[in-house]
């Protein structure tokens, strides 16, 4: 582990990652500066002030509340949602799966809350590693701070591939033919998403210009996705039937009612869909960049949670009110609903917004997690460098950016 002592210009001249024979030095030194860091805490003045000065520059403060909530709900309605939902209706909940999001949304929200009344008391980009460092000490926050990165380029990796297939299904190309196949590498390995990549590079691009510019089209894209959703809760409340909230289409094969595996289903239910609130976090690493951070995180956050809540809860009440729940695929259950090609197309538009949402929203909050990190010494400090005209951490997002293109699968 670096060592994170001194100012801005002492600790670049006395990090472990300022030169080979230096990390040398400090790698013998593993055991003894284990032993010391591993349980040391930081303090909220600290992380707000000596170590932010480790940036050099510093992030503008140019988002509001209503920036925030875009971006919670940009990055929590993704892909997910439309797998989650037939897989817990169909083995699980029944038709009361709307009591199954209601539950893992008021358990996202009270989760919410804590990051909420961390991001208050210490509005820096550090997100869940800075709340643990402050906490538990630096070891436990390494740890988080390592897996959360590598989950956001893991599973940024796999949202860009699956964007080239909800493409491909809106404008009927298949997504094969957008791959380049590379001779000579393992079956299931050799082959090149063009796409994906491309959709990464832009990203990249975008959250490298401007923190502001970043907001403005993660509110466009979120508002075309909300149109999406709104017209498929609209239509499976049209063509549905009240009915199917309670009979099963074979009575005498599946159990009938509104909780036809009672409440433990619905438990279940709830754990198997709380993934699809997976993404509130990454709001609270923009804490750093907000102009009132007391007036504006609480309800960024927490209102972000809360619109999701019910926009999920109305989406399993169409989907459980057009088919009956034994009918439900549980593997795509909204394009398997709709029949007819126009509207698998239309829910694949739909789908492809919200995972470029999604996909720009985690890789905000990726970069932010590596500067920050990079602001502790245990990685180089080249990671916490802020620009000084974009005031973005350009060199965190470049490199994850770059990073993911090496973990498509």
């Amino acid at each position: 582990m670096a060592s994170g002592s001194g100012d801005a210009t002492s600790a670049s001249a006395s990090s472990s990652f300022s030169s080979f024979s230096a990390y040398l030095h400090a790698l013998s030194h593993t055991p003894s500066r284990l032993a010391t860091r591993a349980v040391s805490v930081s303090t909220s003045y600290d992380e707000m002030t000596r170590l932010r000065a480790r940036s050099g520059s510093h992030m503008r403060r140019t988002l509001r509340w209503y920036d925030l909530v875009a971006l919670g709900v940009g990055g929590m309605v993704g892909a997910g949602v439309f797998v989650t939902t037939g897989r817990a209706a169909h083995l699980y909940a029944g038709p009361a799966v709307v009591l199954s999001y209601a539950i893992a949304g008021l358990c996202a929200l009270l989760s919410a809350f804590c990051y909420t009344e961390f991001a208050v008391d210490m509005p820096v980009a550090g997100g869940a590693f800075s709340y643990l460092r402050v906490t538990f000490g630096e070891f436990a926050a390494f740890l988080t701070g390592a897996n959360l990165v590598m989950d956001y380029v893991m599973s940024n990796a796999a949202v860009a591939r699956g964007f080239t297939s909800y493409l491909g299904t809106a404008i009927g190309i298949s997504s094969s033919k957008w791959r380049l196949t590379v001779p000579y590498l393992p079956k299931g390995f050799n082959q090149i998403d063009l796409v994906a990549v491309a959709v990464v590079l832009l990203m990249t691009l975008v959250i490298c210009y401007s923190t502001r510019e970043s907001s403005v089209v993660n509110i466009i894209l979120t508002a075309l996705h909300i149109v999406f959703i709104a017209f498929v809760i609209v239509m499976g409340f049209w063509r549905g039937s009240w009915k199917n909230f309670t009979e099963p289409s074979e009575p005498e094969k599946y159990p009938s009612g509104f909780f036809p595996h009672g409440a433990s289903g619905v438990f279940v239910g709830a754990s198997a869909v709380y993934m699809s609130y997976i993404g509130y976090d990454a709001v609270s690493t923009m804490a750093e960049e907000v102009k009132e951070p007391v007036k504006d995180i609480p309800i960024g956050v927490s209102g972000s949670v809360a619109i999701v809540t019910v926009l999920y809860c109305l989406m399993a009440a169409s989907m459980s009110k057009l088919l009956p729940y034994d009918l439900i695929d549980a593997e795509a259950p909204f394009s398997a609903a709709f029949s007819g090609k126009w509207v698998s197309r239309v829910i694949g538009v739909g789908a492809s917004f919200g995972i470029l949402t999604s996909l720009l929203v985690a890789m905000l909050g990726q970069a932010r997690y590596m500067c920050v990190i990079g602001r502790s010494g245990v990685v180089p400090t080249w990671f916490a460098r802020v620009h000084p005209k974009t005031n973005t951490p350009v060199n965190a997002s470049a490199f994850l950016g770059q990073y993911s293109f090496f973990t498509f699968p």
